[in-house]
This record gives structure tokens, C-alpha cells and sequence, in this order.
């Protein structure tokens, strides 16, 4: 089991730390960026919560049901989708109760959808590679932790740019960045503990996850990114994602 842990654990410190290389990029940002350059990232960071949400969760979750064939695939994406959408809406709506300020509500939802977008993959990471032997199970662990982890260097982005456009010091946007990802490792090992249960659950936390990231490109980040830089920012984003999902599955 030890050895186990420390696959699963080696797997998903790689897309962990990617993530914190993401985040990082805020350290090279203007001190005060003028608003067509706020906007530009908002709608890059829109673009690929989008893309993601497709390819790395909605489509996966659609295909492993349909590989169990318990249930039909559209199922748990659409009831995990909208399961996601309420959950973001009572933590919106508790968050503008307990904070007044619009800034700390789509700061918290930010984090929060990225953040749930990471468990799966985390889980997906550390279940490859603890079930991996050597040879060719091996080779396609460490693909699917490389695909992962290039796609995590813009989300890490993703989440810290917008909180250092909300006010944040450079360390606190690039902290929040980090967090978002430091759940992978976890449940990338926790996973490896309850892996018999977890694996038929997967399908429903992918389109979960969706649902609360495409929550918060629509409530919060299209309406500030609502610009020419923020539309071409969305698309840059939208293509980066798509791309890195399509070549690296």
C-alpha cells in the first residue's frame, strides 16, 4: 500500500507543481494594469475554465459512464452539471450575505470551481499511477500526468491573475493560484485508499466540477471581461485549452 501512496503521490505532485508554476506568472504582471489589459485576462481565464469544462470533464465523465454501461452516459453528466450550478448558487448566494463586496464573491467562486475542477483530475492521476506496473501502464500514467500538468500551468494562471486584477499583493494572488492545485495530491493519495468506490463516482464529480466552473464563467467572469480585449482573451484561452486537451488525451 506504501508503495502505492508514493506513485500516486510522485504522479500528482508533477501536475501540482505545474499548477504553482501557473500561478506564479502573476509575479510578472504590472503593478497597476490598465483596463483593457484586466479585461484581456479575465476573458483568457473564462476561455479556459470553458475549455475545460468540456474536454477534461464533460466529455471524460460521458465516456467512462458509457464504458460502465450502468447508466446511460448523458445521465451523470447532465444531473452532475446541474448539481455543480445549484452548488455554486447557494455558495454565491451565502458568500453575498457574509461578504458585501461583488470582489470577494467572485474571488471565492474562482478558487472554489477550480479547485473542484482539480479533485477529479487529482483522483485520475493517483489512480493511474498506483495501478501502474511497469511498461506500457506506466508509459500512459505519466502521459496522462503530463497532459494534466501542462493543462494546469494556465489554470493555475487562471486563478491568480483575476485576484491580482481584484487587489490582491502579487504573494496572495500567487497563494491562491497554488491552493487550487494542492488538492490533487491529496486526492490523488485519499483515492488510492477508497479506490473500489471512488471509480464508479467519477463520472458524477467530472460533470460536478463542470457545472461549477461554467457557474462562474457566466455569472461572474463574461460580464467583467465584456470587452474586444476580453472576447479575444476568451477565445486565446478557449484555443490554448482545447488544443493541450485534444493533443495530449
Amino acid at each position: 500500500m506504501l508503495d502505492l501512496i508514493c506513485r500516486a503521490a510522485s504522479g500528482t505532485g508533477f501536475t501540482f507543481l505545474m499548477t504553482t508554476l501557473g500561478a506564479a506568472t502573476v509575479f510578472f504582471l504590472a503593478k497597476t494594469p490598465d483596463e483593457r489589459r484586466q479585461r484581456g485576462m479575465i476573458g483568457f481565464a473564462a476561455g479556459v475554465m470553458t475549455a475545460a469544462s468540456i474536454w477534461s470533464l464533460l466529455l471524460p465523465a460521458v465516456e467512462q459512464s458509457e464504458a460502465e454501461g450502468r447508466v446511460p452516459g448523458w445521465l451523470p453528466a447532465g444531473l452532475g452539471l446541474l448539481a455543480g450550478v445549484v452548488f455554486l448558487v447557494l455558495l454565491d448566494e451565502a458568500l453575498r450575505r457574509l461578504h458585501p463586496g461583488a470582489g470577494a464573491d467572485s474571488n471565492a467562486l474562482l478558487m472554489t470551481a477550480i479547485t473542484l475542477h482539480n479533485i477529479p483530475e487529482g483522483m485520475a492521476v493517483g489512480l493511474a499511477f498506483a495501478l501502474a506496473e511497469e511498461g506500457p501502464e506506466f508509459v500512459a500514467a505519466a502521459t496522462l500526468a503530463l497532459g494534466i500538468g501542462i493543462q494546469n500551468f494556465p489554470e493555475g494562471a487562471a486563478v491568480s491573475l483575476p485576484l491580482r486584477q481584484a487587489g490582491l499583493s502579487r504573494f496572495r494572488a500567487f497563494l491562491g493560484g497554488m491552493l487550487s492545485g494542492a488538492v490533487e495530491p491529496l486526492f490523488g493519495v485519499l483515492v488510492v485508499l477508497a479506490a473500489a468506490g471512488v471509480r464508479a463516482a467519477m463520472p458524477w464529480l467530472l460533470s460536478f466540477a463542470a457545472g461549477a466552473m461554467l457557474y462562474v464563467v457566466v455569472a461572474e467572469l463574461v460580464p467583467q471581461a465584456h470587452s474586444r480585449a476580453g472576447t479575444a482573451g476568451f477565445v486565446a484561452g478557449f484555443l490554448l485549452m482545447m488544443v493541450l486537451d485534444i493533443a495530449l488525451s
